[in-house]
């Protein structure tokens, strides 16, 4: 079996599979797009890390290549959808990292606390002025960390050791798990509110995009300082700038950029309390090891038939099972995405109802699927299909599984009730005479969705003219609407509408919608 190294491995990795008799290992790092598609199809296995970009038009080409390594956690240079299309496994790394990440953190934190690059450079510049770098104390500081996962856990233990009071806002986690770990949970705007340094540690999705913007940086205590080793884009860099220069946050270490490199001539680059580092994160010795030892070994497993592990776009299931369950899998991830994003609250407990033909296979991997799609908003390439249920039950997550002995409405159902801090909500979904995902449920509500693209969620008055007037100001904005579906209970009651839109809808425009008479609620989700 050939296998193809198109990004430096280190030697641990590359030793893994040269020690694999069955494989004979190419590396050609440096590789063009073009070049790559001129050799891609003789292939089994290709070896990435972040430069390699695998476009479909690489997949298109690639006959014979039945996985995809990522040597680390992002997978922004992979197309998923074209090469689960063609039913090729795309394997990270994402546990890899996680110590070096954390390590990097707490260096900006201290480096922040400490004015320690500013000092270095004035005294390698010829001066001595200790006056003009005074600093604070970690002890007794609040620390307020975005996204409890296995980064953001890692520096709380070391935090802890400070002596500061640890603050976290992840609405993915239990009280009770945040608990358990010695740190309070809160809200965001709580946390922004009382800690002195903010670090986050979230993927970058929709949802994450300048979570950190000027309404964020006016709750926060004056003086306070942010960190962000995770993805550029996450913090807002303009209102960072506007935030430092008026004097409300004193000072922020930058690992990640919303542009990498940064532009020579950004405002971030000239602010003398602002810390950077050219995305350092995983740049340790022990790191790059670790990583290419983690996707080296998941990979030659797979090939040598010991099973899947860190898949992110196939559960572990024999292929001709696969097969008959492949339309199922698809819907359940999408439900449990859809479900994510509708609902409200810190999620507590998940119960997931299968009905039909499907009882009569082993749901296991529906199961994952619809756990992966729940989480995945806010773990993004953390989660897979292997480590879906072990992550939810890690932030406190009650899952339980059940199979109907009654007949349901639908043939095939799979039905999700969740239960947060603010109340339960339960979708469902089936399969269309297609074997395309349909969701057909929302609460009491009976809808036909389509769970792809951009929709507009809607609960509104049943009443003439609504739907029309909202049709009317998405046509000013040339958003177009591909579908729409509606449920009611009675004429004239509370109804839920759903539209399928072929483009993005911006905030300022679902502020617009929500404002239409008797709209009462709407939310914009991507699938």
């Amino acid at each position: 079996m050939r296998i193809l190294v198109s990004d430096p491995l280190s030697e641990e990795g590359l030793k893994i599979l040269k020690d694999t008799p069955e494989f004979k290992v190419d590396l050609k790092t440096g590789l063009k797009p073009e070049e790559l598609k001129a050799i891609i199809c003789e292939y089994v296995a290709l070896f990435v890390r972040s430069a390699t970009k695998v476009t479909k038009e690489v997949i298109d080409e690639a006959r014979n290549l039945r996985v995809i390594g990522r040597a680390g956690v992002g997978l922004d240079n992979i197309d998923l959808a074209a090469a689960t299309e063609k039913g090729i496994v795309v394997m990270n790394a994402p546990a890899g990292n996680t110590i070096s990440t954390c390590e990097h953190t707490m260096s900006l934190i201290l480096s922040l606390a400490r004015n320690i690059p500013q000092a270095n450079n004035s005294v390698k510049s010829g001066e001595w002025k200790r006056s003009k770098f005074m600093g604070v104390e970690l002890y007794g500081k609040v620390l307020g960390i975005i996204g409890l996962g296995r980064i953001g856990k890692e520096i709380a233990k070391r935090a802890l050791s400070f002596g500061i009071k640890i603050t976290a806002y992840d609405p993915y986690l239990s009280h009770e798990a945040a608990q358990a770990i010695g740190i309070e949970l809160v809200e965001l705007d709580d946390l922004l509110k009382i800690s002195d340094f903010i670090t986050v540690h979230t993927p970058l999705t929709d949802a994450t995009r300048h979570l950190i913007s000027d309404r964020e940086f006016a709750l926060m205590k004056k003086g306070a300082c942010v960190i962000n080793c995770a993805r550029g884009g996450i913090i807002d860099e303009k209102a960072l700038v506007a935030a430092i220069k008026e004097g409300k946050i004193s000072g922020a270490s930058l690992d990640v950029f919303e542009k990498e490199p940064p532009e020579k001539e950004s405002e971030l680059l000239k602010l003398d309390n602002i810390i950077t580092t050219p995305h350092l994160g995983a740049s340790t010795e022990e790191a790059q090891i670790n990583v290419a030892v983690e996707i080296a070994e998941c990979v030659r497993d797979y090939l040598k038939g010991l099973g899947i592990r860190n898949a992110v776009n196939f559960p572990k299931i024999e292929p001709q099972e696969y097969k008959f369950l492949k339309p199922y899998i698809i819907m359940a991830e999408r439900l449990g995405n859809f479900s994510a994003q509708f609902v409200e609250g810190r999620i507590s407990k998940i119960e997931i109802q299968y009905s039909g033909e499907i009882t009569k296979r082993d749901v296991s991997c529906l199961s994952a699927a619809v756990i992966k799609g729940l989480l995945t908003p806010i773990l993004k390439e953390a989660i897979n299909f292997i480590n879906a249920v072990a992550l939810a039950r890690e932030r406190g997550i009650k899952i339980k599984e059940t199979k109907a002995s009654i007949e349901e409405e639908f043939t095939n159902l799979i039905s999700i009730k969740i239960d947060t801090d603010k109340g339960s909500k339960v979708v469902a979904a089936t399969l269309s005479p297609k074997r395309e995902p349909r969701i057909v449920k929302i609460d009491d509500f009976y809808v036909e969705v389509s769970p792809f693209g951009y929709l507009v969620v809607m609960k509104n008055q049943d009443l003439p003219g609504i739907i029309g007037r909202i049709g009317t100001l998405l046509g000013k904005h040339d958003i177009n609407i591909a579908a729409m579906t509606f449920g009611r209970k009675i004429r004239g009651g509370e109804a839920i509408s759903i539209l399928n839109v072929d483009s993005p809808v911006s905030p300022d425009l679902m502020n617009e919608i929500r404002k239409i008479e008797f709209v009462l609620a709407a939310k914009l989700i991507k699938l």
